[in-house]
């Protein structure tokens, strides 16, 4: 198959990508530092990728939003400070170390109130989302957790999403690994069977760029 001429980004073009395009706020640029300093760091999305959601969520008109994954809370803070103070977010996550620096970071912010952190398994924090009959309430949602959950998670947001609703999905490229047909480790195979999954989904939209390690953008139909 043919493909169009792909611009290779090298470390110069992209040093001068983040010169003219990233508006990273210092306090988002004081918690990424910080997350550089804690062991897996590397989970931590680019402030490109982050400043991109947030302007997504911002066209979309995001009001309620869903993260399954949360960290040290870069992301979730990159959406909310592009939104209205009306906006809300929930963040789902295990960890209560790293979300430990996430609210302190909320707080200084001002979005301690709007951001409602829910502690314990995603599946079970979104399954009684459901029950209590939030399904179509949500804007927009952002997957960042366990791969193996991935095909789930993507299920019940995309019931817990409104139609025109957004949700991301990120790492859909694992690191370049997923084109590599001789790789089968479980975090590989289950994104790869999910992009296949996606690809051929007509509930959605769907577009997956080559930013930060692979982001998909399914609007729902």
């Amino acid at each position: 198959m043919a493909y169009d001429r792909v611009l290779p980004l090298t470390p110069r073009l992209r040093d001068y990508l983040l010169e003219v395009s990233l508006r990273e706020p210092p306090l988002l640029a004081e918690l990424r530092a910080e997350t550089r300093r804690i062991p897996g760091s590397g989970m931590q999305i680019s402030p490109d990728q982050g400043q991109f959601m947030g302007l997504l969520a911002r066209l979309a008109g995001a009001r309620r939003c869903l993260e399954i994954g949360t960290f040290t809370g870069y992301s979730a803070l990159s959406v909310m400070l592009a939104l209205g103070e009306d906006a809300r977010m929930i963040c789902c996550d295990l960890n209560p170390t790293t979300t430990a620096i996430a609210r302190r970071y909320w707080q200084r912010a001002g979005m301690g109130e709007r951001i409602d952190l829910r502690l314990g398994p995603a599946g079970d924090t979104l399954t009684s989302l459901i029950a209590d009959g939030a399904s179509g309430s949500f804007d927009f949602a952002f997957i960042d957790a366990d791969k193996e959950g991935y095909a789930d998670y993507y299920e019940q947001c995309l019931q817990l999403v409104r139609a025109g609703g957004l949700i991301l999905i990120d790492n859909v490229l694992w690191g370049g690994e997923v084109a590599d047909r001789r790789r089968h480790d479980p975090e590989v195979d289950v994104i790869r069977a999910l992009n296949a999954k996606l690809h051929a989904d007509q509930r959605v939209d769907l577009s997956m760029l080559a930013i930060g390690d692979g982001l998909t953008i399914a609007r729902k139909r």
